[in-house]
């Protein structure tokens, strides 16, 4: 993995980010805001000029979208999450708007056991947009598989 640093994992799917995902992200959560949830509201009253989804339902999106890229070797039993070391939400991701997420290897880190902690960079794209939704450096503890070399 060590060769791989700085490179680019993949690119995901297209994903709807629609009002019936984001309402059921609010009942989830308990964030009923009126940005999100109020679809008459948001389009008077927003300066986005109708509901967007949460910031938290954006970074949510990063694990599935990540685990269809296959950012986790096949290899590894399993990738866990262990962290984020930052996250910025550059722009709103309006209700109806396709994302995709974009995965660059930012490191890796040996642990006891043949564990590793990777690092990626996270760039969650929105269909139109010049400015992602968000950026995220997450941590993933990839455990290896019974047997693995360590």
């Amino acid at each position: 993995m060590d060769g791989r640093i700085g490179q680019e994992l993949g690119v995901s799917d297209w994903v709807a980010i629609d009002q019936a995902r984001i309402d059921t992200f609010a009942s989830c959560t308990g964030d009923h805001q009126w940005i999100h949830v109020d679809v008459e509201r948001a389009k008077r009253e927003s300066p986005f000029r109708g509901p967007i989804a949460h910031g938290y339902l954006t970074l949510a999106m990063v694990a599935p979208l990540a685990m269809q890229i296959g950012v986790i070797p096949k290899d590894a039993a399993a990738g866990l999450n262990y962290g984020i070391d930052k996250v910025r939400f550059l722009a709103p991701v309006p209700a109806g708007a396709r994302v995709r997420l974009r995965v660059a290897l930012a490191g890796v880190e040996l642990r006891e056991g043949g564990q590793v902690v990777m690092k990626t960079l996270n760039t969650l794209e929105v269909e139109g947009s010049e400015k992602p939704a968000l950026i995220a450096e997450t941590l993933a503890l990839l455990i290896p598989a019974a047997g693995a070399k360590t």
